[in-house]
């Protein structure tokens, strides 16, 4: 085998993965039904926790311009998906997962992460905005 047709077989198997990737992360970016939310404690607490959170924590995600291209794709449905997992406001239940842990996520500077607040910075939330997430979190998700 020559190196000429070697670059062009790992060229065309390099193309061919990135297209398979491409597909499958276009099948991945559903919204299921919104079965359950909490009970809100208010709506300005829904509302914050819409604009911060639920692109990766609820089944109302956006599926942006960004989420169309190859690599930003696979990031977002990864994200989505682990996110989910891990909190989800559309699938809520008394016991869901990691309830608990969500405002000290916040008042850790850990959530939302700054990597998404860099392709969605209206997700930034304020100091007095991330405390009244976090108050309405406490009291909506008991």
């Amino acid at each position: 085998m020559n190196w000429r047709s070697f670059w062009v077989r790992a060229s065309l198997a390099v193309i061919a993965g990135v297209i398979l990737l491409s597909v499958l992360a276009l099948l991945l970016e559903t919204n299921p039904p919104v079965k359950q939310e909490p009970a809100w404690d208010s709506p300005q607490t829904r509302a914050l926790a819409q604009r911060a959170c639920f692109d990766c924590h609820s089944n109302e995600t956006v599926w942006n311009v960004n989420t169309r291209l190859p690599v930003g794709s696979w990031l977002a449905v990864f994200d989505t998906v682990r996110g989910r997992r891990e909190l989800n406001f559309s699938e809520w239940t008394a016991n869901s997962r990691r309830a608990r842990e969500a405002g000290e996520q916040i008042k850790e500077g850990a959530m939302p992460p700054a990597i998404y607040i860099l392709m969605h910075p209206n997700a930034a939330l304020s100091a007095a905005e991330k405390q009244q997430l976090i108050t309405g979190l406490q009291n909506s998700l008991k």
